[in-house]
């Protein structure tokens, strides 16, 4: 089949309902043709567990962004705090949320790949956030997926299709919509779509957005005042998650005598203010198609996308319902432009694909800090004066100023990605994909953590300026801040090699087939740069105040760079051959733990090296026309990756690690794909048992380190079972229903770290035991070609926890939500009216207990409105 015809014959079918989610009324259940598998096929014939969301769902479901279209669909979960801070989780896969103070250097790999056409877009510590709008489709490819798609599809992948250029065809499309929140601020939107044929060859799709999302969440009146450090909290205190405070997380000054001291309070008077929480998405995309003949095209698109938000998405469940104290003004403003391009041909049997793409994405973000304190062990060594600020004092006097404290998060991310594939003709016996793959992301890091306490505390002496390593990765020469205590600035690199390949053949044409698939991959993450204190700031001369140049401590040359004084700073270099005490008597000053740290750094790997292969076996079974049976053995992997607080000593003889291993996860799976009763019935599904080794996740212990770092934490089980079923009953036509649901059940079944927060037998992270949705669209006839619709939809998710670290876990509340729609629609105009979270639930999306608050981020409330939309 000829290039243009593939296309004609795409277009049509892409058209069509997704595979979980209904849609069109029909005595049929619609077909969508999906790229799943790097070739265009229908979703019900290839051997692989895929939810497709098609552009008519898409619509009636109002999908814009990342959270829309992930509670759609069961067995896939987000972990996070908000638009741009979230990340996605399939069939449980997870360990924790990301801190987001580290989140781009320090940030675990993603372990489901997100991609925008053909090109990967997963990051290190949160995705990118792209506006759901002009899409052809959302796929979701539940299970590990890296044999085509890479180190991040351990769990799966999630893609988004956009709708490409046409030619020879004029189309313009806008909508509008304007909605309103209970107790919420109004929303408004709208699009703007044009496809303009320039030849007969080429072609031009140009689409721009808006969406303004009112705040929902106060920011309510509140003090707060050191007093309720973590220094001074017992052991054996029970916190509000339920777990007591060990031994180990004792404050060292625990029961000491305060009567001495004073407390200032921060008071967020001044910044309280109602549905503080807004959100704009602004943008555009621009693709164009030529086509040099009726075998070979290129498609070249590039997007840009504002993001920006106000406030915090999440709520004090101590506080009312959508209320939180924040004490700082807070933002994110993220911004990215991509570039695209695929050039698609023939050669002689050969289908040839290459695709190449380039993303540079900026962030600026302030987060307001205070919370720290209720872990924070040195917290009042900063923002105290007197004796109150050391930590052995039994009877502590002297003043601690207002803990108010942001970071402030300067971050620019390139992301670089180049495939080469090959796809012989698809109606053979033999059926082949290979192809060979290059990534490459450089982030660059600031953040600066800044006590404003520590002004009027001033515990070193009056401020004297201070400068800040000149690691290269950002223009700010300095000096600090007066304020800011600590300044990280780090470059994080990771490069990604690999050949991948799948192989099919018919044993039995049309009943039995088999398919064998495999990737090598080379792996690299390497981090450059500095983490830098400022305590010289204060002036004098501070043993303490010294900083680490990482790209020297990961190089092996044992280099450290230290600021002994405050208008000094000196490098000392340590070979392999000298001992802690060869390096105590070159610098005495130093601790013993300081030492034990260099010496360790010595010998510290440059890189985070990953490398080997994984493998891919399925069995298809088609017995006749609509029935397809298989089962999966699959493997899948997260690449390792670097400690910036590696080499420091812990208990027990436990050192945190300079490199991460590797994560591998083993699936096997059982699946099938059935149409019954002549097409009316569609029922999807799979069961699935998952083993994972290493599971990586993010730890922050006071016992062992004062700083977050990663590790293996543990190896951990999953059984699940997931499917989708959708009926459009010939007898009542015009009527679609439509429902999907996965049951779970995770258990840690081995720990590898040495911290007693991982326990044995707990469920992993966001692995709800039971997620359900049920929707059901009616539509019929009036005159003059006008069709009205209604229709209803509910969705379900039982309880789960935020983290596999019980000090850090919560409770994620199950929740159940309905939502209501009814218009009207014809060839050129469409209207609708709308409500969501018609109940109004608190419906509980994720939670964060790092900072020893619960902060829970919650769906929007209650939210009515009207859409318009205009076609030709």
């Amino acid at each position: 089949m000829s290039l243009k015809k593939r296309v004609l014959a795409s277009t049509m079918l892409s058209a069509a309902m997704g595979v979980a989610m209904g849609g069109m009324a029909s005595a049929q259940v619609d077909r969508i043709v999906v790229t799943a598998t790097k070739t265009e096929q229908d979703s019900q014939s290839i051997p692989v567990a895929v939810s497709a969301i098609g552009a008519n769902d898409l619509a009636e479901l109002d999908v814009d962004v990342f959270a829309d279209y992930l509670v759609q669909l069961p067995g896939v979960t987000a972990g996070g705090s908000g638009p741009g801070q979230n990340t996605i989780y399939i069939r449980g896969v997870a360990s924790t949320t990301p801190n987001l103070t580290t989140a781009g250097v320090a940030g675990l790999a993603p372990n489901v790949a997100f991609y925008l056409d053909e090109q990967p877009l997963a990051q290190p510590g949160r995705n990118l956030d792209v506006y759901a709008v002009d899409l052809e489709r959302v796929e979701v490819l539940p299970g590990p997926q890296g044999t085509l798609f890479g180190a991040s599809s351990q769990a799966g992948t999630v893609r988004m299709i956009t709708n490409k250029p046409l030619l020879g065809v004029y189309e313009a499309a806008a909508n509008f919509g304007l909605s309103f929140t209970e107790g919420g601020e109004a929303s408004y939107s709208t699009d703007v779509m044009v496809n303009v044929p320039v030849s007969d060859k080429f072609a031009l799709r140009l689409v721009g957005f808006w969406d303004h999302q009112g705040g929902y969440i106060d920011n309510v009146a509140g003090t707060v005042n050191t007093s309720e450090f973590a220094r001074f909290r017992p052991s054996g205190t029970v916190r509000s998650n339920g777990v007591p405070v060990n031994a180990n997380r004792g404050g060292f000054q625990a029961g000491a005598d305060l009567s001495a001291v004073t407390f200032i309070d921060a008071n967020n008077s001044a910044l309280v203010e109602d549905d503080f929480n807004d959100t704009t998405y602004a943008g555009f995309r621009v693709s164009g198609r030529y086509e040099f003949n009726p075998d070979w095209r290129l498609t070249v698109s590039a997007m840009s996308q504002q993001l920006d938000t106000d406030g915090v998405f999440f709520q004090d469940p101590e506080l009312e319902d959508y209320d939180v104290q924040r004490y700082n003004d807070e933002f994110l403003e993220d911004d990215f432009v991509n570039a695209s391009w695929t050039l698609e041909g023939r050669l002689a049997m050969l289908d040839v694909v290459y695709t190449g793409a380039f993303t540079d994405r900026d962030s600026e973000q302030i987060i307001d800090y205070t919370e720290y304190m209720f872990v924070g062990q040195y917290f009042p060594y900063y923002t105290c004066e007197g004796s109150v600020s050391y930590p052995g004092a039994a009877a502590p006097s002297g003043t601690c100023y207002s803990p108010e404290s942001v970071v402030a998060s300067t971050t620019n991310t390139q992301v670089e990605s180049h495939e080469l594939r090959f796809n012989t003709p698809q109606d053979q016996r033999w059926r082949v994909t290979a192809g060979g793959f290059y990534s490459s992301t450089e982030v660059q890091e600031r953040n600066d953590f800044t006590y404003f306490g520590s002004v009027d505390a001033d515990p070193f002496g009056p401020f004297a300026p201070n400068f800040p390593f000149q690691t290269g990765f950002t223009s700010d020469p300095g000096p600090f801040p007066e304020p800011v205590i600590f300044r990280n600035d780090v470059k994080r690199t990771d490069e990604q090699m690999g050949l991948f390949g799948e192989v099919s053949y018919d044993l039995v044409p049309g009943v039995f087939a088999i398919t064998a698939g495999a990737r090598y991959y080379d792996i690299e993450v390497d981090l450059a740069g500095s983490a830098n204190a400022s305590f010289c700031n204060s002036g004098g001369t501070d043993a303490n105040a010294f900083g680490t140049d990482i790209s020297d401590l990961y190089n092996g040359d044992g280099e450290y760079t230290f600021r002994g004084t405050c208008d000094t700073s000196r490098h000392i270099t340590y070979n392999d051959t000298q001992s802690i005490a060869d390096i105590l008597a070159i610098d005495p000053a130093l601790s013993q733990a300081q030492a034990q740290q260099i010496f360790n750094a010595a010998r510290a790997p440059d890189v985070a090296a990953t490398d080997g292969s994984i493998f891919k076996l399925t069995g298809t079974w088609t017995p006749a026309a609509g029935m397809l049976f298989y089962a999966t053995y699959s493997e899948g992997f997260r690449p390792g990756l670097l400690n910036r607080p590696g080499g420091a000593p812990g208990p027990n003889g436990y050192t945190v690690p300079f490199a991460i291993d590797s994560d591998e996860l083993t699936n096997y799976e059982l699946g099938w794909k059935l149409d019954l009763f002549d097409d009316q019935v569609r029922f999807n599904g799979s069961a699935f048992f998952v083993e994972i080794e290493d599971l990586q996740t993010t730890i922050f212990d006071p016992s062992i380190v004062n700083l977050f770092f990663s590790d293996n934490a543990a190896d951990a089980e999953i059984m699940g079972l997931e499917g989708d079923v959708t009926w459009a009953p010939a007898d009542v036509p015009g009527l679609t229903v439509s429902s999907a649901f996965s049951i779970l059940d995770s258990e840690i079944t081995e720990v590898l770290v040495p911290t007693n927060d991982v326990v044995v037998g707990e469920e992993l992270a966001y692995a709800p035991n039971l997620q359900l949705n049920a929707r059901a669209r009616y539509e019929w006839d009036l005159e003059n070609s006008w069709t009205a619709h209604v229709q209803g939809q509910v969705i379900y998710s039982s309880d789960s926890r935020s983290d596999i670290i019980e000090i850090n876990a919560a409770d994620v509340e199950g929740y159940t939500t309905l939502g209501l729609r009814t218009g009207l629609t014809s060839e050129t105009w469409s209207a609708e009216l709308f409500v969501d979270n018609v109940t109004n639930e608190n419906a509980e999306l994720a939670n964060n207990y790092i900072n020893d608050r619960e902060r829970v981020t919650v769906m929007r409330p209650r939210t009515y409105g009207i859409r318009f939309g205009i076609s030709y």
